[in-house]
């Protein structure tokens, strides 16, 4: 089975799945299952990684992959094509195309798809006036993958008035990209409907309690230089990873910490320095307020150090790690009374 998609209608979920180049479709009252599958595939239309778009009339279209892309209209019961699927054309005409996600904003139909423009696949997105098309290739949403992970598909949701691109990457699985994992980050457009490029975070979206492990090496941004990451452990790559600052004033940013209405006392930091050395977390800017100070002892063994916080905060704010001299690492931060 390939990517598979899930819509809600008429008070049912359908679970649409690619098999044997069909599609399969299984039925149930509820997200959770238990799905009925059904003893046909959707008659009419066929590929891999089926996208149902549910238009603001309730009509619904299937969109499929088999090297390009086709549409079709659903016939109200959600099984059925309502006519004949038809290629998309206008899009890319050499390199793979496949995992289509089809959604409508402002008037407007988006289909997003990973293309093969060069060695790997990059998202990339078509616009148009109707689900149907004719599609107009804009743009790219998000660049090859820097660690070359080959594939990359993706879903496009707005939730309380954001949008976010989740997509998947190798990140625990560097020397073996189909042990994918999921990412999110943000998604804005410009106010002529375009789609502004994802670039990539580790950090992604959401808030992180400041009481709980935060991992720093999740980051939103990177100094230019003197800082990196890398895996904890290159054989259990699930061990995680862990940040390297290697020239004084290089940083990392996190955002989103939440210190809620607490006044913490401590900080701890999970670090070690072979020649020892020290960092500083600052608050919401690289030259914010120093909140703590922590010195790493020499020594080439984790170890878990506490310092005393200077000033308490309380509600969200993003975090500057920074390094005042000579290089350390750091697994782990979290703040504690």
């Amino acid at each position: 089975m390939w990517a598979p998609d899930c819509v809600f209608k008429n008070g049912k979920y359908y679970f649409y799945f690619p098999v044997g180049g069909k599609i399969g479709i299984a039925i149930a009252d509820e997200p959770e299952g238990p799905y009925t599958v059904q003893d046909k595939p959707v008659i009419g239309t066929g590929g891999i990684d089926p996208c149902v778009l549910i238009d603001k009339d309730g009509q619904a279209y299937i969109f499929t992959a088999r090297g390009r892309i086709s549409v079709a209209k659903l016939k109200d019961n959600m099984v059925e094509v309502d006519g004949q699927a038809q290629t998309i054309t206008n899009l890319p005409p050499k390199g793979l195309i496949e995992g289509p996600f089809a959604f409508q904003f402002q008037g407007k139909y988006y289909l997003t798809y990973p293309h093969v423009e060069n060695k790997i696949e990059r998202l990339e997105y078509a616009m148009s006036d109707s689900p149907m098309g004719p599609y107009k290739q804009v743009g790219v949403i998000m660049d090859e993958s820097p660690t070359g992970c080959w594939t990359n598909h993706q879903s496009i949701v707005q939730y309380n008035n954001q949008w976010y691109l989740f997509y998947h990457s190798n990140d625990y699985s560097p020397r073996f990209d189909k042990n994918r994992s999921v990412r999110i980050d943000s998604l804005f457009f410009n106010s002529d409907g375009t789609m502004q490029k994802v670039k990539p975070t580790f950090r992604g979206v959401g808030l992180t309690s400041a009481s709980k492990e935060i991992q720093i090496d999740r980051y939103s941004r990177l100094s230019d230089k003197g800082v990196s990451i890398a895996l904890n452990d290159t054989v259990n790559t699930f061990a995680g990873w862990k940040t390297l600052f290697k020239e004084p004033n290089s940083w990392v940013q996190y955002n989103s910490v939440d210190f809620g209405r607490k006044k913490f006392k401590k900080v701890e930091v999970k670090a070690q320095s072979v020649s020892g050395g020290s960092v500083q977390i600052r608050l919401d800017k690289i030259d914010g307020q120093v909140v703590a100070e922590i010195s790493i002892p020499k020594g080439n063994n984790w170890k878990t150090l506490e310092a005393m916080v200077s000033k308490a905060s309380k509600g969200t704010h993003t975090l500057f790690i920074v390094l005042k001299d000579t290089p350390v690492e750091i697994d782990w931060i979290r703040f504690k009374n």
